[in-house]
């Protein structure tokens, strides 16, 4: 049954306009980061990660850059109390960064959590329970009093059994499922653990603002996170946190907004591991604001050996199009894509090499760990001129003449729909030389003299049909003897419409490739290369083999 008559819209607006976040223009710094991987997103896997995997994961947490790291819910079960402490007893926590612990605002559970925290260096300990209105009346069937008296409980022993151990701990709170609290009751809840709490400047505390389940537009969260933000108490010496989940698609807006609605940090995963759609993807939200010219704080400048780790010892597998670190989010198959691209590289080189302007691409490629031969212009039956052309001269060094583009992208074109494929580099060179290089069906030059008399005159022998003939022409050039000598012999036109030529190596032992175009008596452009130490030598491989082509029609 579809019937949309079942559902209506289970958030809340705050009882007062929160609209200031639209005068933000853009995300300006990053958020303080946590990553909850290790627990939000472990939970989610049809195999939570093994010890080993965990340990994996959470150095390449640190090597990412990730100062807070929620390792678990060690209360939960033996495995996740084992692996906090490990990284305790082991003295795996770098000096600058901070473990979180999960525990329900229940006593038990509670101390459960401070015995496995117990020596650690600094950790942030992490409290919740549900506040909305559906929770309230279908889960615990209590009223908002007495849900509030969980969440100041639970504030009053996180307390007490802090300062009976003495250790180095922060406290945060989430008001599990906030986006379907009141957000005036949410507010009375957080500020009495605040009060709780009595935050300073030198120990604040978090108070965590879950998209727990996804209800509304991302500027209905937006403002509700402003509300929070301008009437939480002692707000100077509180964090504001965010921990959206993805169930409308939209996590990455709900952070993004969040942010400008004044939030101070972000939970979330790599690649936007987690329940259901998964929590908000910290790669993509970095990633956002350094394509905006702002340091995420984070390093990601190896995106392919981060997503085979993760996907390694998730066994989750990240979507070809996912942003920024999909397989296929910088390629571009469609013709018109791939000439933009061509021509902003060669733009961004002549005129501004230090500003990233391109076309279609929101980043350098490079920039992440990949590669333009492999990942930005890809061939197939939808491509172009321009991206064939930028495949040979970003491959190979060549740089087709433009009149010779279209002949080229046809007959690449043709070779990949027939074929029903995409064509790698290497076979769109293989292409390119068959057609243009040595391409002799019909005649070949076996032997040219020179002499400059009158300009310059040419014998010019000719092989064909197993009979070899000596011809003699003048032309301006050695090039346009050469092209007389050959229409003399065939009757018809060789007259050069295109010459191009360059090195293909630098050096004094370079090759030389030259390009030739010629016009046919039917008016048509027939194409030809040759490739030498020589470049006469390449120059009349090239004649010839585009007079070839001429006389096959």
């Amino acid at each position: 049954m579809f019937n949309y008559k079942q559902y209506k819209r289970g958030y809340f607006m705050p009882p007062v306009e929160c609209n200031d976040w639209v005068k933000k223009e853009y995300v300006d710094k990053a958020p303080i980061w946590c990553s909850v991987d290790l627990r939000d997103g472990n939970q989610a896997l049809i195999e939570p990660m093994s010890l080993a995997e965990k340990l994996e994961f959470y150095k390449m947490l640190i090597k990412v850059g990730f100062k807070e790291i929620e390792i678990g819910f060690p209360a939960a079960s033996e495995t996740e109390y084992e692996f906090c402490r490990t990284l305790i007893d082991n003295n795996m926590i770098p000096e600058d960064v901070t473990i979180q612990v999960l525990t329900q605002a229940r006593p038990h559970i509670i101390k459960k959590t401070f015995e496995a925290v117990k020596g650690a260096p600094r950790a942030i300990i992490h409290v919740y329970n549900s506040t909305s209105l559906a929770q309230r009346e279908q889960v615990f069937a209590k009223s908002k009093e007495e849900i509030k008296k969980i969440a100041i409980e639970g504030a009053k022993l996180l307390k007490e059994l802090a300062e009976a151990d003495g250790g180095n701990y922060l406290f945060e709170y989430s008001p599990e499922s906030f986006t379907g609290t009141e957000p005036e009751y949410a507010l009375e809840v957080c500020n009495a653990v605040i009060d709780q709490w009595q935050p300073t400047a030198d120990k604040k505390c978090i108070i965590n603002l879950p998209v727990t389940v996804e209800m509304s537009l991302p500027h209905v969260y937006a403002s509700q996170v402003e509300y929070m933000c301008k009437n939480m108490h002692s707000r100077e010496n509180v964090i504001v946190s965010l921990h959206p989940h993805n169930d409308r698609g939209t996590g990455v807006a709900d952070s993004e907004l969040g942010l400008l609605a004044g939030a101070d940090r972000i939970e979330g995963t790599l690649f936007g591991n987690g329940e259901r759609t998964g929590n908000v993807d910290v790669i993509t939200l970095a990633m956002n604001m350094y394509s905006h010219g702002v340091d995420p704080k984070l390093d990601l400048s190896d995106m392919p050996e981060l997503a085979q780790t993760y996907e390694k010892l998730t066994q989750m597998t990240i979507s070809d199009r996912h942003p920024y670190c999909g397989k296929l989010v910088f390629a571009a198959f469609s013709g018109s894509h791939q000439d933009a691209i061509s021509k902003g590289m060669h733009y961004r080189i002549d005129h501004n090499p230090d500003l990233w302007t391109v076309p279609y691409l929101p980043i350098n490629p490079e920039d992440v760990g990949r590669t333009y031969d492999s990942d930005v212009i890809r061939i197939n039956s939808q491509s172009g001129k321009g991206g064939v052309a930028y495949v040979l001269e970003r491959n190979f060094g060549m740089l087709i003449p433009k009149a010779m583009r279209e002949d080229l992208g046809y007959a690449v074109k043709d070779v990949s729909d027939n074929a029903h494929k995409e064509l790698a580099p290497d076979e769109v060179l293989e292409i390119f030389e068959k057609r243009y290089k040595k391409y002799t069906p019909n005649f070949k030059i076996t032997e040219v003299h020179f002499k400059q008399e009158d300009g310059i005159q040419t014998a010019v022998t000719i092989e064909e049909n197993g009979q070899s003939l000596t011809v003699n022409a003048a032309g301006k050039g050695r090039l346009d003897a050469v092209s007389n000598a050959l229409a003399k012999h065939f009757n018809k036109p060789c007259n050069i419409t295109v010459y191009e030529e360059h090195a293909l190596k630098s050096g004094s032992g370079a090759s030389a490739i030259a390009y030739v175009g010629i016009e046919g008596d039917d008016g048509k452009g027939y194409f030809g290369i040759g490739i030498d130490h020589d470049i006469i030598r390449a120059s009349i491989d090239a004649v010839e083999s585009a007079m070839n082509r001429s006389l096959d029609k």
